[in-house]
């Protein structure tokens, strides 16, 4: 007897038979597991096991919102029964909440017989039917919310009415789409769709997951946009018993990762500066021919192959010289065009790319090829050739000159390199910007909290710029203590400041106990030893533009960047002051710069 899908689903819903997969949600500041989305799988050996056809199948008949129900009560179980941290996101469509026998409370009274509280479920709309009812949408919330549960928009920019749902429900959370994260790192249009996304959700006071993350290029890309909570392979698939806890490193937390998210100047080079002019043979030439280039170049491993610039690949001494030397070798192969040893896996790398990147692609390379060359390309066009020796010996000098100038607590350079990055835009005639950032009231929060908490505050500022500047033109030193300096060439470094100090503004509360914070400040001596009353930590922010016909040096630029700082400091609350003038009162003589 054959059974129909509506059977199929009778079946399932009498039986319960539904299986519960959590999929970890990562807070990335935390660095930890924030919550769990509960993802429901039909029987695997029914036609409706896959999520789609299972809701699908049940709104076609009518029985949505019985199953949805099932699909609540059995999550909120297991998760109770796994014991597992954080948050709980239930799925939910929105079309379900206009069925007439719908009935609010249901999930109230599924957690009250667990013992499960309300502030630990996350509701999660998803959009699997165009939805027009706007008004049961926000009477819902209200619902929801009332109950004591949060409400999270699942794939904004993928549904049917992503930002009408979210300016009609103002939601705790919005998920955005899994399209936004794929290959992000490679993608100008969806970094600025995920920076607006972020900048958007900031002013509704709504937190922001990244749904769909896979890689660690993609995770990096995500993380610097400031994105707080992610959901993703790359931090685990979803299970039946999942992870509790996240590996920390598969967090950016490395020296090296730490540093080069400094921006590009003083700590970096790019493949560029391991170029060796090599020049190209034609892909006619033969393997006679290329042995005799060997012999006349004995310092050369390796020959590149081109065509009309492109390079096809490499051609590696060894095997061509064994070949060679076998008996009848000359002979029977000598004749014969190069291109059949051709290795056509050969790494390639354009010329730009910075050193921290092509040493994660050598690396990678090296597991399956352990050759020492790779070519180096520019814009596609064969360019020369880079050595894997003089690869490992930059990388080498940068982590020793890196360790000798960051400063211990951030790990951001300190000023050695801060003068150096001025110097070399002033003698290069370039157009930046200069922000020194200074905290106001560190002192006696740091008096009353202790180091321990001040480091805090500190390492906390210095992930918030990191996450804020353009990883490949601007600059983040560390001076000392609480104070900081950017250097921008991005041409957008006021609302990126504009966005540090909101970020570090939304930041400054979690700081202080519940007396403190709920007066606003702390009672502490000041540096005269007076006894008064110190608001909350804020930021201020002191930028200039220096004009570099007139700086000098970067003695110049801290004279100008230290006024501007002055000027934000008197201020009052977090604040960004930009300073008109260009060039100093003083210039320095260039040759006083040591």
């Amino acid at each position: 007897m054959q059974h129909t899908l509506e059977d199929c689903l009778c079946s399932i819903i009498r039986g319960r038979s539904l299986t519960v997969l959590f999929q970890p949600i990562v807070d990335n500041k935390k660095r930890a597991i924030f919550g769990y989305e509960a993802l429901i799988r039909g029987p695997s050996n029914t036609p409706l096991h896959s999520p789609v056809t299972l809701f699908e199948t049940a709104a076609r008949h009518g029985r949505l919102v019985e199953l949805e129900v099932l699909c609540r009560e059995v999550s909120i179980q297991q998760f109770v029964r796994l014991n597992l941290p954080g948050k709980l996101f239930l799925n939910t469509t929105p079309e379900s909440l206009f069925q007439p026998n719908f009935r609010t409370g249901s999930t109230l009274d599924i957690l009250k017989r667990v013992g499960l509280s309300p502030d630990k479920v996350v509701i999660e709309l998803t959009e699997q039917f165009p939805t027009e009812n706007y008004e049961a949408i926000r009477e819902a919330k209200h619902h929801y919310k009332s109950m004591g549960f949060e409400i999270a928009i699942d794939d904004l920019g993928a549904g049917y009415a992503g930002l009408r749902m979210w300016s009609e429900l103002r939601p705790d959370y919005v998920k955005i789409d899994r399209h936004f994260m794929q290959d992000i790192h490679e993608d100008g249009v969806k970094q600025e769709f995920v920076r607006s996304i972020k900048n958007i959700a900031r002013g509704l006071n709504c937190k922001v997951v990244g749904e769909g993350v896979e890689t660690a290029d993609e995770f990096r890309c995500v993380a610097q946009l400031g994105i707080e909570f992610i959901q993703g392979y790359y931090f685990a698939r979803p299970a039946q018993i999942p992870v509790t806890a996240v590996d920390k490193s598969a967090f950016t937390q490395t020296q090296d990762d730490l540093i080069q998210g400094a921006g590009r100047g003083f700590f970096s080079k790019t493949i560029g500066d391991l170029l060796l002019r090599v020049p190209g043979i034609a892909a006619t030439t033969s393997i006679e021919e290329g042995a005799q280039i060997f012999q006349m170049a004995p310092q050369l491993e390796s020959l590149p192959v081109i065509d009309q610039q492109q390079p096809l690949g490499l051609v590696r001494r060894n095997r061509l010289m064994t070949l060679l030397l076998t008996r009848y070798g000359r002979d029977l192969h000598g004749k014969k065009p190069i291109m059949q040893f051709l290795d056509t896996h050969t790494l390639m790398l354009e010329t730009h790319l910075p050193i921290e990147q092509a040493s994660s692609l050598v690396s990678e390379q090296m597991k399956q090829n352990k050759e020492l060359d790779f070519i180096i390309t520019e814009n596609g066009s064969y360019l020369g050739m880079g050595s894997v020796i003089d690869l490992l010996k930059v990388i080498t000098e940068m982590q020793v000159r890196s360790a000798r100038y960051a400063n211990p607590l951030t790990l951001l350079p300190g000023n050695v390199p801060i003068y150096e990055e001025l110097d070399h835009l002033l003698r290069e005639q370039q157009e930046f910007v200069v922000c020194y950032c200074d905290l106001d009231n560190f002192k006696p929060f740091n008096d009353k909290y202790g180091y321990e908490r001040g480091d805090r505050v500190i390492k906390d500022l210095a992930d918030i710029l990191r996450s804020e500047v353009q990883q490949e033109r601007d600059f983040i030193g560390h001076i000392g203590g609480d104070d900081f300096i950017l250097i921008f060439r991005s041409d957008d470094w006021q609302s990126r400041c504009e966005s540090i100090l909101a970020r570090f503004a939304e930041t400054a509360p979690g700081y202080y106990n519940r007396e403190d914070g709920s007066q606003q400040g702390i009672w502490s001596q000041d540096r005269a030893g007076k006894y008064r009353f110190f608001p909350l930590l804020t930021l201020s922010i002191g930028s200039v533009e220096p004009d570099p016909t007139a700086c000098k040096s970067h003695h110049d630029v801290a004279a100008l960047a230290s006024g501007a700082k002055r000027e934000a400091k008197r201020q009052q609350g977090n604040s960004l002051f930009i300073e008109r003038r260009r060039r100093p009162s003083n210039p320095q003589p260039r040759e006083a710069v040591a």
